[in-house]
């Protein structure tokens, strides 16, 4: 069974180089492309100020989040949700360059690049030169967003996570041409019936022949 992790992250800023950090944190398990049911999500104590910028585009303020764990005291927990799961992400490369610089600060190993799926990359290639952030293909596939105010990490994960599937195929990607495995059982079993016969009959060489014999100058016989 394939086992997916939606995920997303806020934060202060778009460059941690520069001292931003994640501020909020979200991942929503998926089995064989559909939610299991199962999430994280926590809010992070960045251990900083809240630029304005920031705060207008997830409306999560210093005051607010100072009352939250930091960092290091959730990243066990976050960790062990993920596991060995794939990564699904919008945009993987920001979320992965913060994610690997509050790893690094927790001494923990670091995400490759390689382990993420970027949705993001997938809709330009599917859908080349039109919008294709997670509004406009909420919009495209009739996801309904209208709860998306502000960026929130869980809720974008669970929007992702239908963007996801409808990026992949839909709920039916193999069109219903595989058969579950008890019913390939089945029919590796069965006992299989004797071919019919195909050949023409008597008759019907007779009245092809006839028919033949009435076309005059076929191109067969020059």
């Amino acid at each position: 069974m394939q086992r997916d992790i939606v995920l997303d992250t806020e934060t202060t800023g778009l460059d941690p180089d520069q001292g931003h950090r994640v501020v909020e944190l979200a991942a929503v398990e998926l089995l064989n492309h559909l939610p299991s049911g199962r999430h994280f999500h926590c809010y992070v104590n960045p251990e900083r100020d809240m630029p304005e910028e920031a705060f207008r585009v997830h409306g999560l303020s210093a005051e607010f989040l100072s009352e939250h764990p930091v960092f290091a005291e959730v990243v066990d927990e976050f960790l062990e949700f993920i596991g060995d799961g794939r990564l699904v992400i919008h945009n993987a490369s920001f979320d992965i360059r913060f994610l690997n610089a509050e790893l690094t600060r927790c001494s923990r190993p670091l995400f490759t690049h390689d382990r993420a799926i970027d949705t993001l990359l997938l809709a330009q290639r599917r859908f080349p030169g039109t919008a294709n952030s997670l509004d406009a293909l909420c919009k495209r596939f009739a996801v309904d967003n209208s709860g998306r105010k502000l960026h929130g990490a869980l809720l974008d994960c669970e929007l992702l996570a239908e963007v996801y599937l409808h990026l992949m195929g839909g709920r039916q990607a193999d069109l219903g041409l595989v058969l579950p495995a008890v019913q390939l059982a089945a029919a590796a079993t069965r006992t299989p019936r004797p071919a019919r016969p195909h050949a023409a009959s008597p008759e019907e060489l007779a009245a092809h022949a006839a028919f033949i014999a009435g076309i005059e100058n076929p191109i067969w016989a020059a």
